[in-house]
């Protein structure tokens, strides 16, 4: 079984209304990149990756006017994928969605939120997603109301075999510092947008606290926008959000595991894996960062997994065939991470 995140930069902007693809000239949303160009890289990098279920990351819009699963199944069909029906969950306002694009052969997916829905007061303990999270997290006792922008996608999943396990697609929140005209405001937005994200993984991490409890086979994929180590704001609050996620600090059988994330906790010092590859026009050079995870259960650490991040220059496979290593450049500013293992 093999199962994916892939963050796909401005999907949406690549169909219509209907859900069509517009496989034409015009710009994509990608820096210099035409729609026609994304189209075809991306169909490259879909048929290379040849998963039974993909989480992908900023999907297609969800509106009045605009719907995610036709636009994907679409996007399936023209491809010939076997990853050819799709599923969302709590849609957003923010023209990304989290979706899930599963082989129906291999795969029944459902989707299964869990928690109780909130009014504007918020709960603390584990709302379901598109509700609202009280918390604590400056330390004023007085608790903030954190809402996902991008709610998790929570799903039930059994495969053709009968095994039955969890999903949570995740695009936690951005700490970018978009808008600030100063660096006074650069370092006000920075710690404020790492308390929402921290938060967010806070609220997270009570989910998985609950199906870990039930013993349920649980994956949690997608973009966290954070890693161990990823920027100075971090030692102001001891800890990333993935650790939060992950539980590190508790005993073994209530982790999750992802092989990159031990590796950038193990070795600080060292260089990291990276899942993500961004122009800094200013600076005239790339940034790179270890952004997307696919984390386990301890219970399926047992199952054989094997862990692959698809880096066109990390990957000496995929460097020596020049078609994908250009077609995962063209895609997207992220690269897809799979996991295989048997399930």
């Amino acid at each position: 079984m093999r199962l994916a995140t892939y963050n796909v930069e401005w999907f949406d902007n690549l169909f219509d209304d209907a859900g069509m693809l517009l496989d034409d000239n015009g710009w994509s949303g990608r820096q210099n990149v035409r729609r026609h160009e994304q189209i075809e890289a991306l169909g490259i990098v879909f048929t290379a990756l040849d998963a039974d279920g993909v989480m992908v990351i900023e999907a297609p819009d969800h509106n009045g006017r605009r719907a995610t699963v036709p636009a994907l199944e679409t996007f399936a069909r023209v491809m010939g994928l076997r990853a050819r029906r799709a599923i969302v969950g709590f849609v957003n306002d923010t023209q990304q969605e989290i979706a899930f694009l599963y082989d129906p052969d291999r795969l029944s997916v459902r989707h299964d939120p869990r928690g109780d829905p909130t009014g504007k007061k918020g709960a603390p303990d584990a709302p379901r997603f598109d509700g609202v999270f009280r918390i604590d997290v400056d330390v004023d006792t007085a608790p903030e109301l954190i809402r996902f922008s991008k709610p998790p996608l929570e799903l039930a999943v059994e495969t053709a075999s009968g095994a039955a396990f969890r999903m949570i697609g995740v695009h936690a929140k951005s700490k970018a510092p978009h808008g600030a005209r100063t660096p006074d405001e650069v370092i006000r937005i920075s710690i404020a947008n790492r308390r929402k994200q921290l938060a967010q993984c806070v609220w997270l991490r009570q989910r998985v606290e609950t199906h870990l409890a039930e013993g349920a086979p649980l994956v949690v994929l997608g973009d966290f926008n954070d890693g161990p180590g990823l920027d100075e704001y971090e030692k102001l609050f001891g800890s990333s959000g993935v650790e939060i996620v992950l539980g590190i600090d508790g005993p073994p059988e209530e982790r999750l595991f992802d092989p990159h994330a031990r590796q950038a906790l193990q070795a600080p010092l060292a260089a990291k894996p990276t899942t993500a590859r961004f122009f800094i026009a200013k600076e005239d050079r790339y940034l790179s960062a270890l952004l997307d995870y696919v984390m386990i259960s301890s219970d399926l650490r047992d199952r054989s997994p094997e862990w692959r991040i698809w880096h066109p220059f990390d990957d000496p496979a995929i460097y020596g065939v020049p078609e994908l290593r250009q077609a995962l450049l063209t895609a997207s500013d992220h690269f897809p991470v799979t996991l295989d293992i048997s399930l």
